[in-house]
């Protein structure tokens, strides 16, 4: 067995990126932008009211004005504002260089076409030209693209951005026991759900994820599906990558090329972890209890699928919190441990058997339990994956 960190190492060795593309604004959000894009125009483009009210000139409490005109937004005021005069003024209209401040208009009182100004305020409430962002500032890559990016990248007129290729992941469920959801399993049969989570998984990570028919427990079944991976950039099976007489991932994608990279991880849940490459293909091979097998997608496919898109090759992310309650010391394995965090700190479930569905969607954290860690005890810091 070989540790979760070199696992990662021979997982990004066989990570290849896999290029870029272009792809126009509305498509972008939760896509990877691989080059930094730069503002085409100044935001605001022109000094422009922040409220509504009057465009005035050094005002004075008491002072009564004329009222000239009217500036909207997309509608500006081209005459000129003297002492004595003001305008009325929009949310977002651009603001005359003659004017100095806007009154708001809760602060006048307007008889026809003449306004007393009642209180000044605080600020002169108009927003400078490049206030927000000038031309030429950059939005910095790699990143992906939130719809807060997309915005901001609508205001600097950018219509198009340059991004990665999102990864084509073809997702194998292998074993005769299952059948897919909605289907009516027989006696001994449980329903398909691995292959459903780590879709859901690799879609909120931008990759493209396709289900290929389960593969039944024979040489026969296991090749026919394989023969359906087409141009997938990653092949994950799920189940039979263990050493039973019905694990026949391993042989059955020898037999087709795969060059093994390893097998079997000092982890729990997730030992029976392999990996490789097919052809074109890099091959993932996660265990087949359900829990094992979203674990190893949060430590392992996640990773990858980020290293794919040009994000750098880092294990997941890690953050520390004191534990609410004691637990037990570690064997030699690194653990994760299904846990909850919560204001007053965080709390590993007891039942931890990699069976448990339920015990895992009451997570949002796994505890990370480092190979022989002693006992540790209620408020002692510990390393956690957020989920």
């Amino acid at each position: 067995m070989i540790s979760v960190t070199e696992a990662l190492d021979h997982l990004f060795a066989l990570a290849n990126p896999l290029g870029h593309e272009e792809v126009p604004l509305i498509q972008a959000a939760g896509r990877v932008m691989v080059q930094p894009a730069t503002a085409r125009r100044d935001q605001p483009p022109f000094a422009a009211s922040a409220m509504d009210g009057y465009g005035t000139q050094n005002p004075h409490v008491g002072q009564k004005l004329q009222v000239i005109g009217e500036a909207a937004a997309g509608h500006r005021f081209d005459g000129e504002i003297a002492q004595g005069s003001c305008i009325r003024i929009f949310t977002g209209a651009p603001v005359p260089a003659s004017v100095t401040h806007v009154t708001i208009q809760e602060n006048v009182t307007r008889v026809g076409d003449q306004i007393t100004i009642n209180d000044i305020g605080t600020g002169d409430n108009i927003r400078p030209a490049a206030g927000d962002f000038g031309i030429g500032q950059t939005i910095s890559a790699p990143r992906r693209l939130t719809p807060n990016d997309v915005a901001l990248l609508a205001a600097m007129n950018i219509p198009t951005v340059t991004v990665a290729r999102q990864p084509k992941v073809a997702l194998i469920s292998t074993g005769d026991e299952l059948v897919m959801p909605g289907e009516n399993p027989g006696p001994d049969q449980i329903i398909a759900s691995n292959t459903f989570g780590l879709h859901a998984m690799l879609r909120d990570l931008g990759a493209l994820p396709r289900l290929l028919p389960i593969a039944r427990d024979s040489e026969a079944s296991l090749r026919a599906v394989f023969d359906l991976i087409d141009d997938a950039h990653l092949v994950i099976t799920i189940g039979g990558a263990s050493v039973g007489d019905h694990d026949l991932v391993a042989k059955v994608a020898g037999d087709l090329g795969m060059d093994r990279a390893f097998y079997k991880v000092a982890m729990r849940p997730g030992k029976p972890l392999m990996s490789g490459r097919m052809s074109d293909a890099m091959m993932m091979g996660l265990p087949g209890n359900p829990v094992s097998a979203m674990v190893c997608g949060h430590i392992f496919v996640a990773p990858v699928i980020r290293a794919m898109q040009g994000l750098g090759t880092a294990p997941a992310a890690r953050l520390q919190c004191p534990l609410a309650a004691p637990i037990a010391e570690n064997g030699p394995r690194e653990h994760y441990m299904r846990a909850e965090v919560t204001q007053g700190g965080l709390t590993a479930f007891e039942r931890q058997d990699s069976s448990l569905l339920s015990v895992l969607g009451a997570s949002n954290a796994l505890l990370v339990r480092p190979p022989h860690d002693p006992a540790r005890k209620t408020g002692e810091l510990v390393d956690y994956i957020p989920l």
